[in-house]
């Protein structure tokens, strides 16, 4: 790090709130000059300059099969056999779609998710946000320390000694005050999880099975309750709130700025694919090791799987296993406890940066220390229903995931921060149904709980025929004031351009391009699309200061809208705590 700089900037034209968020590119394999212009002639440059950025997009979605994630889809294959897989190719899209937007805001705004919705939204909606996500990330934490307890039990090694050495070795490799060596133990993790593919082989799997299971959406026994809270489950552990603000945050604290941005999609995009193929291998080992046993259907914990997988495949299989759930424990829990401690130092306004030494950056630390010591000392208390919790964790995060979507919408449709870089009309008809089908599933989940007799199809039935007829009413709506407006707008002078009011109400882009601060407010999401400045300006437009930003204007129908949502997923969190309890009592 650059010791001329300040601890924190005091350029008043940028929003980078960290001078450590500022200098050279140091990644694990390799360095990008700050003030390198990006021409790169041939492809070995570009691979080297890839390798390079390489980083936030492959860490984020290994980071995804953690603990949980490996217990979730061992689950998966055990209780549904390989029926379920088509729902990891359906997610690798969400995936996708979600964290290209939290890549493209990082490294356009170069502030963090958190601090971004409470500078934009108000401290209430940053309370709401924040607050869901510190619960979710500390329950998923401790799943984390579950993995870790599980899956060294396997070798004999008590609980009371894998558990606080996984503590305190996350802590060495975290506190290191070097972004570089962080990185480096991460990637030693990822090339250490690619040991799924050689279980999955183990396994003797057949083509057929895994080819239907793969592209006919269908579930051994048929859709009922339970296989929709464990379809949750899977999307939970598959696309989780706390990817949006980890990435986001993680591109900023490397440097990644929209010059690279492309080499970062790239790394984002192979780490879905890989991810999920990974995912996949996990259904594929126990669906074909206990396919006509005693052990399908009869998922108990990650080290039943082990014990189970050891017994059918041999003990190479059921050792590769438990190394699989403790690497998965390793690289979720930094991942996950990183992105609580960047929302924090957004939020508080902390040094929050993995450049900075512990004496430099406390606070943050401090945050990091203190939610894995908890995490692994509630591990450590005899008789929790370690599965059931893991489980459990997933199924919440598939819960609050829409919300957490909805506020990344909003942000990626605001050109007050994003300026030529807001989405364009068809990402956010994509991203509109990935919610709406979010929200579908966790519907499905709280009327089954409420009414357990209900069909699955007649409430699929009802409830798009309830979104067909908001769509039309909204549609309706918003014709009817546009031509109210339009009816009360009086005529626009020729000559504006000179205008006192157009100069007052006015924000610039870069190079002079200007849009009016009414018409910023006014637009629905696309409709700034015809307004940017054109593609050469893009790369240098910034966003400016926050405290420079005009104040953001909730319509009466967002404001409704988000109420609803904050009251509807209240409902649903307490439903699905009924709904684990029926579970764990056998119902």
């Amino acid at each position: 790090m650059n010791r001329n700089l300040a601890l924190l900037s005091e350029d008043t034209s940028s929003a980078i709130l960290d001078s450590a968020h500022h200098g050279d590119i140091v990644g694990a394999l390799g360095t990008v000059r700050q003030h390198d212009d990006g021409t790169r002639h041939s492809w070995a440059r570009r691979i080297l300059t890839f390798l390079a950025i390489m980083g936030p997009g492959l860490i984020v979605m290994v980071g995804d099969n953690d603990a949980g994630g490996v217990a979730t889809y061992a689950q998966a294959g055990q209780n549904y056999g390989t029926t379920l897989i088509w729902t990891l190719l359906l997610l690798i899209p969400v995936l996708i779609v979600a964290q290209e937007m939290v890549a493209r805001l990082g490294t356009v705004t170069r502030v963090g998710h958190a601090r971004l919705i409470r500078e934009r939204f108000g401290r209430f909606w940053a309370a709401f946000s924040v607050g869901d996500l510190f619960i979710l990330n500390f329950l998923t934490i401790v799943t984390e320390f579950i993995g870790v307890d599980l899956g060294l039990s396997y070798f004999g090694v008590s609980a009371y000694v894998s558990v606080p050495l996984a503590a305190v070795g996350l802590m060495v490799m975290v506190m290191t005050g070097s972004f570089r060596r962080w990185e480096r133990f991460m990637f030693v993790f990822i090339a250490t999880s690619l040991l799924m593919f050689p279980l999955a082989l183990l396994s003797h799997p057949h083509l057929g099975p895994i080819v239907r299971g793969t592209f006919i959406p269908s579930v051994q026994g048929g859709f009922n309750s339970v296989a929709i809270l464990f379809i949750i489950a899977i999307v939970g552990t598959t696309v989780a709130p706390w990817q949006l603000f980890f990435q986001q945050s993680n591109v900023i604290d490397k440097r990644i700025t929209t010059r690279w941005l492309h080499y970062e999609l790239a790394d984002t995009v192979i780490g879905a694919v890989l991810t999920n193929l990974g995912a996949a291998a996990l259904i594929i080992a126990p669906a074909f090791a206990f396919a006509h046993s005693h052990l399908a259907g009869h998922f108990a914990n990650a080290l039943t799987v082990a014990n189970g997988l050891a017994t059918r495949l041999g003990p190479a299989a059921g050792a590769m296993f438990s190394i699989i759930l403790v690497n998965a424990a390793i690289i979720g829990a930094s991942a996950v406890t990183l992105s609580t401690s960047y929302a924090i130092g957004d939020i508080f306004g902390l040094r929050h940066s993995l450049h900075r030494s512990f004496w430099e950056a406390k606070g943050f630390y401090a945050v990091f220390a203190a939610l894995v010591a908890v995490a692994a000392g509630i591990v450590l208390l005899p008789g929790a229903p370690l599965g059931l919790i893991t489980t459990g964790v997933q199924v919440l995060a598939g819960v609050l995931l829409p919300s957490a979507i909805v506020f990344l919408l909003l942000l990626c449709n605001d050109p007050v921060i994003l300026g030529p870089w807001v989405n364009p009309r068809w990402l956010n008809i994509v991203a509109t149904v990935i919610v709406a089908i979010l929200v579908e599933l966790s519907l499905i989940l709280t009327i089954t709980t409420v009414f357990p007799t209900i069909s699955i199809a007649a409430i699929i039935a009802v409830t798009v025929l309830v979104g067909i007829l908001w769509l039309i009413g909204v549609a309706g709506y918003t014709h009817w004031t546009h031509w109210r407006a339009d009816r009360r707008t009086p005529p626009v002078p020729e000559n504006t351009s000179d205008s006192t009011e157009s100069k007052q109400t006015s924000v610039s882009y870069a190079q002079g391009s200007v849009l009016p601060i009414s018409n910023l407010k006014e637009a629905l999401p696309g409709e700034v699309e015809n307004q940017r400045p054109a593609n050469s300006d893009k790369f240098s437009w910034q966003m400016p200061p926050l405290h420079s930003l005009p104040p953001m204007v909730w319509t009466s129908r967002q404001k409704l809208g988000m109420y609803a949502l904050r009251g509807y997923l209240i409902i649903a969190v307490v439903l699905l705590a009924v709904k684990i309890g029926m579970v764990a009592l056998g119902h």
